[in-house]
């Protein structure tokens, strides 16, 4: 019997709130508008390509960073290759295609 004394008043308690929540402080400042979200920043660098010419192939030169690490090599009959940097110490070597045998990511963290 007790819970159903304490009902009515949990319910014009409720009924209330509205009308408490709705009163504005006397010093009530706008807020600031939100400045805009910074722009996104790609960590991969785009690679720089250079075309050239040597005889009559066309060499596709493929840096990052000004580290060349591919040439894309097309002579004039023939099927294009790959000469691949895969260590970064100047040893070449050479694919038939970029997606031939298996390449472990190799990424630079940090250089001193």
């Amino acid at each position: 019997m007790r819970r159903l004394t304490l009902l009515p008043a949990i319910l014009a308690l409720l009924a209330g709130l509205p009308a408490i929540a709705q009163q504005r402080p006397a010093d009530l400042q706008p807020l600031p508008e939100v400045p805009p979200p910074p722009p996104m920043v790609d960590s991969a660098p785009e690679p720089q390509v250079t075309i050239t010419r040597r005889g009559q192939d066309k060499v596709e030169e493929f840096r990052v960073n000004g580290r060349l690490y591919m040439m894309k090599v097309t002579p004039p009959r023939g099927k294009p290759y790959y000469l691949i940097d895969n260590q970064g110490d100047g040893k070449w070597s050479r694919h038939e295609g970029v997606e031939s045998g298996l390449r472990v990511p190799q990424w630079v963290i940090t250089t001193f």
